[in-house]
Order: C-alpha cells, then sequence, then structure tokens
C-alpha cells in the first residue's frame, strides 16, 4: 500500500506524539522498511579483486577449496573486524538493516564472533551470528568453532545482536559432530543456520555415506527443526521440499551467488512461505538480489514470478522478527521498531499501491536509498553513513589487504579435506 502521509518516530518505534519532534523532509520520497539479508558471508569483503588461483576451478569443489576456504583460514580477527564494518556499512548504504551472518576463520576461532560483532555495532545494524561448524580441519577445530558459537552467546551484550549455531554443510560434518553441534544448539536454545544441497556433491556424499539425501540426513539427526535456516537448498527434491515445509525451517534462497557458482536453479517455488532472500556474500544489495530472483523465477516459469520475488523479500523481514522477538520487525506498523529507508525516487510514472511492485522490481535500485534508520536512528544521512568515516575504512581495508592476500595464496597451497575424502 502507498500512502502520503507523516511518519513519527518516538523511542525507536513507529508512532507516538509528533509534537517537538524534529522534522526530516522526505517530501517526494518513499519510505520503506529496512531490507534483511537472510544469508550473509561478511568475511568476504576483503576479496573483491584478490588473485585468483593458478588454474580456474572446474567445480564447486574446487571453488571451496582454491578460493573461499584459503581466505578463510587467512583471516586474522583485525581482519574479520575490518570485513564485517566495510560489509555492513555498504549493506547500509543498500537499505539492509538486518544481516544474518554466516562466519568462518579457522586460524581465528575464539573471538572472532565478537570482532564480527564489534565491526556491525559500528556500522549500526542488527545482526545474527553464527560461526560455521566443520570437520574439514579436524575434530579439534570443530570443536573449537562450535564452543565459539556457544561463547558468543553467554557473552552477547547488545539487543542489536542474536546468536545462531553456525554449521558448514553435511558432507564437511561428520556423524559424531553434528550429533554435537544439534545437541548443543537445542541445549541453548539457538536456531541452526547451516548449507543444505547448495551443490550435487552435498547429495552424492549423503547418499554413499549415509544411504540418504542431504535433507532426509540432516533431519534424521535434528539438524532442520522449526526456527531453523538453511541455506540454497538449489538440489532439493520433491520429497525434500515436502520435508522442508513440514520442518518450520527458514530457507535463504540467493539466486546471485547459485548463478556465480554454476550450481544450478534452486527450486524457491518449492520452498514455502518461509522462503527468504540472501546474498550469500556477493554485497549486502537485497535490491538487486530481488531482481535477480524474479529473473530466475521468470525464466523457471514460476507463476507470478514477480510476487514470488516480492514475498521473498517479506518473508527475510519475517525472518528478521522471528530472531528479535519483534514480528512487526520489516514492517511500518504503529509500535514497530523504527529500521526504515528513505528512498528519493524521481519516476517517470505513476506510484501507487497498484504500480509498486513494478517499481521495485524495474525502477528501484540501492542508488535511490537517501537515509537509513535502524531502531530511530539514523546510521545513512544524504547518503553519508553517520557512524563510520567510509574513506578512512576504505583506507584501512586497503592497507589490509595485501598480508591478507598473500595468507591465502599460502592457505591454498594446503587444502583442507572434507571427512568423506571427496
Amino acid at each position: 500500500m502507498v500512502e502520503e502521509t507523516d511518519l513519527v518516530v518516538s523511542d525507536g518505534r513507529i508512532g507516538g506524539e509528533a509534537s517537538g519532534a524534529v522534522r526530516v523532509d522526505c517530501s517526494g520520497c518513499l519510505i520503506i522498511p529496512g531490507l534483511c539479508c537472510a544469508h550473509h558471508h561478511l568475511y568476504s569483503a576483503l576479496a573483491r579483486g584478490m588473485p585468483g588461483p593458478a588454474r580456474v576451478p572446474r567445480d564447486f569443489l574446487e571453488i571451496l577449496q582454491q578460493v573461499w576456504w584459503p581466505l578463510d583460514q587467512a583471516l586474522t580477527l583485525e581482519d574479520i573486524g575490518l570485513s564485517a564494518m566495510c560489509g555492513a556499512v555498504e549493506a547500509a548504504r543498500c537499505g539492509t538493516t538486518t544481516i544474518v551472518d554466516h562466519h568462518a576463520s579457522y586460524s581465528a576461532i575464539e573471538g572472532s564472533l565478537d570482532a564480527v560483532a564489534a565491526g556491525l555495532e559500528r556500522a549500526g545494524l542488527r545482526a545474527a551470528l553464527c560461526f560455521e561448524v566443520s570437520d574439514r580441519h579436524g575434530p579439534a577445530t570443530a570443536t573449537a568453532a562450535l564452543e565459539e558459537n556457544l561463547r558468543f552467546n553467554r557473552s552477547k551484550s547488545s539487543p542489536m545482536l542474536r546468536a545462531m549455531m553456525g554449521a558448514h554443510a553435511s558432507f564437511t560434518i561428520s556423524p559424531e559432530t553434528m550429533s554435537s553441534l544439534t545437541g548443543e544448539a537445542r541445549d541453548a536454545g539457538l536456531p541452526l543456520h547451516i548449507h543444505a544441497s547448495e551443490d550435487e556433491l552435498d547429495e552424492r556424499d549423503s547418499i554413499a555415506r549415509y544411504k540418504m539425501r542431504t535433507l532426509q540426513r540432516l533431519r534424521a539427526e535434528g539438524a532442520v527443526e522449526e526456527g531453523d535456516l538453511i541455506a540454497h537448498g538449489v538440489h532439493l527434491d520433491e520429497t525434500d521440499l515436502v520435508t522442508l515445509r513440514a520442518s518450520g525451517a527458514w530457507a535463504a534462497h540467493n539466486p546471485r551467488s547459485n548463478l556465480n557458482n554454476a550450481v544450478g536453479y534452486a527450486p524457491a517455488a518449492g520452498f514455502g512461505e518461509r522462503a527468504c532472500l540472501g546474498t550469500d556474500g556477493i554485497d549486502g544489495d537485497l535490491f538487486a538480489e530481488t531482481r535477480s530472483c524474479y529473473l530466475q523465477a521468470r525464466a523457471a516459469g514460476v507463476p507470478d514470478a514477480g510476487g514470488f520475488a516480492l514475498a521473498r523479500l517479506e518473508a527475510s523481514s519475517s525472518l528478521a522478527g522471528a530472531l528479535f522477538s519483534e514480528p512487526a520487525l520489516g514492517t511500518l506498523a504503529p509500535g514497530a521498531p523504527a529500521d526504515l529507508v528513505v528512498l528519493e525516487y524521481h519516476s517517470p510514472t505513476p506510484v501507487d499501491s497498484s504500480s509498486l511492485a513494478g517499481h521495485l522490481l524495474f525502477g528501484l535500485t540501492s542508488a535511490h536509498v537517501r537515509d537509513v534508520m535502524v531502531q530511530g536512528r539514523f546510521v545513512v544521512k544524504d547518503r553519508v553513513h553517520q557512524l563510520v568515516d567510509e574513506q578512512e575504512l576504505a583506507s584501512r581495508c586497503r592497507a589490509a589487504t595485501p598480508s591478507l592476500w598473500e595468507r591465502m595464496a599460502v592457505a591454498r597451497g594446503a587444502g583442507p579435506t572434507p571427512p568423506g575424502g571427496l
């Protein structure tokens, strides 16, 4: 619905008394709720432009072994904080106010989630954080990763932060580790955030080792339950989709990343109402992700692809609301948290309730974001981040990347091996 009105923000929420309020001129602008990225990897922010491997990866496993796993091995706590702040500032500039992040840094595990949290707090965003548990570096590091999730859950103090239990993917997690992480997650009341069926190798491994498909293995081991979050789901079949919908878990659809990794088109139309949108570390731009979601759905023959894509954006906000126990988060309802985006959009055609969907899919981009408010505080004003000096941050990031990339090149020569020996 589009309506012309004044919007009052008081004590971090929408509504209240307007008398004595500071007035912000938003005439001619659109105001929408802040956006949520349902699956991000902020640690990839310093990977932009990095040297590639000597040989172009031939498949998804080689992409992991030659690009992303060496990067996460090379990260220091300083790199992690810079990556998180950089990624969060750029996400805020795109109108993203909540990030569900999935972190990995296997040479710097303890305290890594604090470093991510510090970067996000500097940028002024909400976030749900976890460290991905995996056996790819052995059981000792898997245990350390699990403990980092639990430690962060115990120590976090900001109401803008939530904890989850992270896990990489079925093919890098042994039965013993899966049992430990699911058990600890349930005991601590933490939802699980795990990659599932991103590539066919996950299915091949699960069938070879457990005689069942990936999602069935995860369900059998208690890893996909009410409130949990799976990412990708590209190779789920019809039986898996029925299981997913019945589980009450959320599913993050990452269309641009799936294209980039050439893993296939996810059957996201079958994920159910809890299908959200994530960027998988490409950036924090949900406008771009929504448009990609729409275009790929059109190409796949999804009925009402536009409505489907916009519903995914809305479901992402519902996920954020569930994580923060704020059902109205991501809406403009009275009493909702004041996470808002002001779009300066000089449309050549009328913008009203009947045309808004078309403008969201074909007109509006992150370039139209003028102001961003989180919990009633402006974090972006007149296209300038209010809490972080962006030029100084960029300079610090550029200074840190050469040594990070050198360490990454060393790590690339001694990659980890998943438990199944793939």
